[in-house]
């Protein structure tokens, strides 16, 4: 099983590409992703992901994220192997099946940082959890 689903926030504005002859269109961007704690200074380390999506996914993530959004990316690890100046070299990337905009180009903190709003609103009568609760004494098994 090869999954892998990355939660970050992209190092620069994605540059929509297209692949020549063909026209397919594809992005690469990077994903910093913190590690969920401190170095020994004090200082929280990022990893640094490089990713690539395609199609129609490609042109809407070019279109709406730009430096410092936050997204989830699920899809698969691949590793390319190219020869450059005469030495093979290895890359290994992400191939995202799915891209989730987790910020929004209008929705910005005053610092111009991405903030998070939820897409949705939850229905009259559940509780912020979105959970409601069911007077039921039956046993539903």
């Amino acid at each position: 099983m090869n999954n892998v689903v990355l939660v970050g926030r992209l190092t620069k504005d994605p540059e929509l590409r297209y692949l020549p002859g063909e026209g397919t269109p594809f992005v690469n961007f990077t994903l910093a992703i913190n590690r969920g704690y401190k170095n020994k200074e004090g200082k929280n380390e990022a990893d640094f992901i490089f990713v690539e999506a395609w199609n129609k996914q490609a042109e809407n993530i070019a279109q709406y994220c730009f430096k410092g959004s936050m997204v989830g990316v699920q899809g698969s690890l691949r590793v390319d192997r190219y020869t450059e100046h005469e030495q093979t070299r290895t890359i290994t990337k992400v191939r995202a099946n799915q891209v989730t905009f987790l910020s929004s180009k209008s929705n910005n903190s005053e610092d111009g940082a991405p903030t998070f709003t939820p897409s949705f609103e939850a229905p009259a009568g559940l509780d912020p959890n979105g959970f409601q609760a069911i007077d039921d004494d039956e046993i539903p098994f």
